[in-house]
C-alpha cells in the first residue's frame, strides 16, 4: 500500500513477484460491483440501556450492543481504532468486552484495514463467531475477499459520507501538537461533551489544562471534511451507497429522535437496518440490553439520510485545497483554508447560547424547517 500526495493509500501491484493468478481481479470489489438487490428489510430505533457506554458511543451504542454478544459467543469483533503511538486509524480486533472500548466513537479518517480480512478468515475457518464493522467499501471488500458466506460472520456497516485523509490528519495531529503541547492521549471526533446534537472535536491531553474541544462548525480538520474537499477521490462515486445492502445490519445516527416516536431521549440513538435473518436472530437476543422500538415505514426512516444513498458532492475547490497541502506550511495552510472569520465565530456563539438557554434541539428543527421551505 503506498501512499499518494494527498495522504490516502492505494494498492500498488508487485509485478516482480505476480503470478498472473488474477484473483486480485476477481475479488476486486470495484471491478467486480455487486448490483443491488432488494430484500426484506426491519427498521429500528435503539438505544443502549447502559447510559455510561451511549456516552461514550458517538450515538445509541448500538455497534457495543452487537459486538458484546459476540464476545459473550467467544467470538472476535473487528472495528477501527485509533492507535495513539502512530497517530492512524487501524481496524483490530476485540476479545473482551473492555476492549470495544476503542471502537466507540467515530473515526473521521479511513482507517487501514491492515491483515484484518486475513484474520477474519482464518478465525472463521476455526469455526468462532466474527463481527466486523467498518464503511461500506470496507464490509463488501470482505465479501468478495472471503468468496463464499460463513454462517458465524456478523456484518455490521455504518452510514458513510465520505472518508477524510489519513495523511492530512497525521499532519494535522502533528501541527496541534506542536502549537497545543503536552502529550495527546485520545482523540474524540464527535464527543457529547455538551448534548447528543452539539458535538466536539476533542483532544484530551496527559495534561488535561492543555485539553482541547472546539464544535465541528469551527474546527479547521471538521471543517476540510464538511467543506467536501478532504474526501478520497472514489467518495465522489462511491459504487457502495444503497439502501439495500450486503451487511447484516446498516446503522446512522438518529439526532432528532422525537419525529420517529415519543419514547426515546436526545442523549443518542441509532436507526438499524436489520437485512438478514441472522441480524434478526441476533437483535432478537439483545433486546433486553437495549430500548427497542421498530419503524414500519421505512421510506420515511430513512428518507432524510441523503448519504446512505448519494455520493458527497465534490467540491471545486478540492485541486487547489490539496494543491496547498502539498506546498505550504501547515500553519498557513490552515488558515488559508479555515480562518476564523466573524460568521464561524458567530455561528459558534449562537449554538452555544442555544444550549445553554435549553432550545438547541427545538431551535435545530426550526431552521430545518425554514430551509425545506425554501
Amino acid at each position: 500500500m503506498v501512499v499518494d500526495e494527498e495522504g490516502f493509500r492505494y494498492p500498488q501491484v508487485g509485478k516482480d513477484v505476480c503470478i498472473d493468478c488474477h484473483l486480485c481481479e476477481k475479488v476486486c470489489p470495484i471491478i467486480n460491483v455487486r448490483p443491488e438487490v432488494k430484500h426484506g428489510q426491519h427498521g429500528y430505533l435503539l438505544q443502549l440501556k447502559d447510559d455510561a457506554i451511549r456516552k461514550e458511543s458517538t450515538s445509541g451504542g448500538s455497534f457495543t450492543a452487537i459486538a458484546s454478544w459476540v464476545i459473550q459467543h467467544r467470538g472476535v469483533v473487528y472495528g477501527a481504532a485509533f492507535d495513539m503511538v502512530v497517530n492512524r486509524v487501524k481496524h483490530c480486533p476485540a476479545t473482551t468486552f473492555a476492549e470495544l472500548g476503542k471502537f466507540r466513537n467515530s473515526k473521521y479518517v479511513q482507517s487501514d484495514i491492515g491483515d484484518t480480512y486475513k484474520d477474519i478468515k482464518r478465525n472463521l475457518q476455526e469455526g468462532k463467531w466474527v463481527a466486523m464493522s467498518g464503511t461500506p467499501c470496507q464490509i463488501e471488500g470482505l465479501v468478495h475477499y472471503l468468496r463464499k458466506p460463513y454462517d458465524k460472520l456478523v456484518l455490521i456497516d455504518v452510514v458513510c459520507y465520505g472518508i477524510p485523509s489519513p495523511g492530512l490528519f497525521t499532519d494535522y495531529l502533528a501541527y496541534m501538537q506542536k502549537n497545543i503541547g503536552g502529550h495527546f492521549k485520545k482523540v474524540l471526533f464527535r464527543e457529547k461533551r455538551l448534548c447528543y446534537n452539539y458535538t466536539s472535536f476533542s483532544l484530551y491531553n496527559e495534561d488535561s489544562k492543555l485539553d482541547y474541544h472546539k464544535g465541528v462548525e469551527s474546527e479547521p480538520f471538521m471543517r476540510s471534511f464538511f467543506s467536501d474537499m478532504n474526501v478520497r477521490p472514489s467518495c465522489y462515486d462511491c459504487k457502495f451507497k444503497k439502501r439495500y445492502r450486503v451487511s447484516d445490519f446498516t446503522i446512522w445516527d438518529c439526532y432528532d429522535v422525537k419525529q420517529f416516536s415519543k419514547n426515546f431521549d436526545d442523549a443518542g440513538t441509532n436507526r438499524v437496518l436489520v437485512h438478514t435473518g441472522k441480524g434478526m436472530s441476533i437483535l432478537d437476543a439483545i433486546k433486553d440490553s437495549v430500548r427497542l422500538e421498530e419503524y414500519k415505514n421505512l421510506d420515511y426512516f430513512i428518507a432524510d439520510e441523503i448519504a446512505m444513498v448519494k455520493s458527497v458532492p465534490i467540491n471545486p475547490k478540492r485541486a487547489d485545497f490539496f494543491k496547498d497541502y502539498q506546498t505550504m506550511e501547515f500553519g498557513a495552510f490552515l488558515n488559508k483554508w479555515f480562518p476564523t472569520t466573524f460568521k464561524i465565530r458567530l455561528i459558534s456563539f449562537l449554538r452555544k447560547t442555544a444550549f445553554r438557554l435549553g432550545i438547541y434541539n427545538e431551535s435545530k428543527r426550526f431552521v430545518k424547517k425554514i430551509l425545506a421551505k425554501n
